[in-house]
């Protein structure tokens, strides 16, 4: 096999994904890099791939990159893969790459699913513009509201719950999906404000977030009324809040309509 780095995407849940061309370099390559040795060790398994691995993680991959380029350099043909997905999208590898380019030995891809472009477009959010912030980070979370495009979030379902409220805190006016176990069995997408939202059980699996496009426009007399009558049981300092972010009008005009009723 010709020398150089492969870059090889893997399934992201669903083995079926895993391309033939991923499975045949993995075969024919002199070396897999992997994120979790253990992880690749069941997959190899599964397609039948004997090729040496060695570990190639963020905690070591400035240990190893030299390594691995040495290797290249003397006509070896070396894949990098990660747990899922595409190696490099907040996964190791791109350190690797830059490396590579660096050197100047070549550089192949061989593409796979990733969850963050599968979730933008499961949500139903448009696609036109987007912002990948990698691992949810709440310190961001007000500069991150200044994107005022589609915006991507990769989350833990121990903190999912907890990373809601903060949206319906700083963003309440944006729709989120959240899609979970994209490709397996319990795949699911749920969008509604974030307020809504808190009110659900916590997801559980894989979690990627979707931030809706920042409304550029004021709701209608009717919008407006629907929200007023969805948020009207809570405190009228707080719906007043929620209503002027989620509305597009001052908290002096919400605070009128939630005194009316509006309805």
């Amino acid at each position: 096999m010709q020398s150089g780095l492969y870059i090889v995407g893997t399934p992201i849940g669903n083995l079926g994904d895993m391309s033939p061309r991923a499975i045949e370099v993995l075969r024919s390559v002199d070396l897999v890099a992997a994120e979790d040795t253990r992880v690749f060790a069941k997959l190899a398994l599964h397609f039948d791939i004997k090729t040496k691995c060695i570990s190639h993680h963020e905690h070591n991959e400035n240990k190893v990159i030299d390594s691995i380029i040495e290797k290249i350099e003397n006509g070896a043909a070396v894949a990098v893969v990660t747990d899922a997905g595409m190696p490099g999208v907040s996964d190791p590898g791109f350190r690797l790459v830059r490396a590579a380019r660096a050197a100047d030995v070549p550089v192949y891809m061989v593409p796979g699913p990733t969850a963050a472009i599968s979730a933008l477009v499961m949500s139903g959010f448009p696609t036109d513009r987007f912002t990948f912030c990698g691992f949810f980070d709440e310190k961001k979370l007000r500069d991150d509201n200044k994107i005022r495009h589609t915006i991507i979030y990769y989350e833990s379902p121990n903190r999912i719950m907890t990373t809601i409220a903060a949206m319906a805190r700083v963003m309440p006016e944006r729709q989120i999906a959240i899609v979970r176990e994209i490709t397996k069995i319990h795949e699911e997408v749920i969008v509604g404000y974030p307020a809504d939202l808190m009110r659900i059980a916590p997801p559980r699996g894989e979690i990627v977030i979707v931030v809706a496009p920042a409304p550029t426009q004021k709701m209608t007399d009717d919008e407006i009324r629907d929200i007023v009558n969805d948020i009207a049981d809570g405190s009228t300092k707080s719906s007043a809040a929620q209503l002027a972010a989620r509305a597009g009008i001052s908290k002096k005009e919400a605070y009128k309509r939630l005194l009316k009723g509006d309805k």
